[in-house]
């Protein structure tokens, strides 16, 4: 295992939908562990190393709002996009009024998380000169002045999220679930596992979802590892 840390993200609103809603977004109850991963890559991100989140504590409780949205109906098709890079006369504009559609979506409110990780090095990509130490101390300095990427954000890019580092030896918030022993929260995403194969001599970009049954012990999600799925 590599360097670990603890980092706490907060925000007033969060949406990690669920991907079996599909015309309007319903979130999953906490955090998912891909969302978190995505936020401590807005932090520090680096081809030599790779985050792997521990566990997530929920420290809030879980509050849901329904609200009203704006949204386009269609994007642009690939295909045309591929016919525009080759040089074709292609529109490739988006005319929001004709298009534009409300939407319902069923939101957190009020969220409150700690994230639990560590990052291992990439073997492949990582430099004579990286080593983990090296991130570490990165990592430590960027979370401590606030400095990100990007702003990270609570899985839609209009929830941002406020985050903090939680220093060695400081004591750890109270979970508002520290007295139940064990709350089921079903099946939930864990990651997407990308890959390359070859078909027909031409390499194909290949994503398969992974899922593991989440369930918050004392207010704690211990997030299993890509083995064990």
């Amino acid at each position: 295992m590599g360097y670990g840390i603890t980092l706490r993200v907060s925000g007033d609103y969060a949406l990690y939908t669920r991907p079996e809603m599909k015309a309007e977004r319903v979130s999953y109850d906490v955090m998912t562990p891909s969302a978190a991963r995505g936020i401590l890559e807005a932090i520090l991100w680096k081809p030599a190393i790779k985050w792997v989140v521990d566990k997530i504590t929920v420290l809030n409780q879980i509050e849901f709002e329904s609200i009203r949205r704006n949204e386009l109906g269609s994007k642009v098709p690939p295909r045309n996009v591929a016919k525009a890079m080759a040089g074709a006369a292609i529109d490739l504009h988006q005319y929001t009024t004709p298009d534009r559609q409300q939407r319902a979506s069923l939101i957190l409110k009020n969220v409150d998380y700690l994230i639990d990780a560590h990052f291992v090095m990439v073997p492949q990509k990582a430099g004579e000169s990286d080593t983990q130490e090296k991130f570490y101390n990165m990592f430590l300095r960027r979370a401590r002045g606030g400095q990100c990427f990007h702003n990270p954000y609570l899985g839609c890019r209009e929830f941002a999220a406020k985050f903090k580092l939680v220093e060695h030896g400081e004591e750890r918030p109270e979970s508002y679930y520290a007295e139940e022993a064990k709350i089921d929260l079903g099946w939930m995403l864990w990651d997407i596992k990308y890959g390359e194969e070859v078909l027909k001599r031409k390499s194909v970009y290949t994503y398969e979802p992974k899922f593991f049954r989440a369930c918050m012990r004392h207010g704690i999600i211990e997030v299993p590892d890509e083995v064990s799925l």
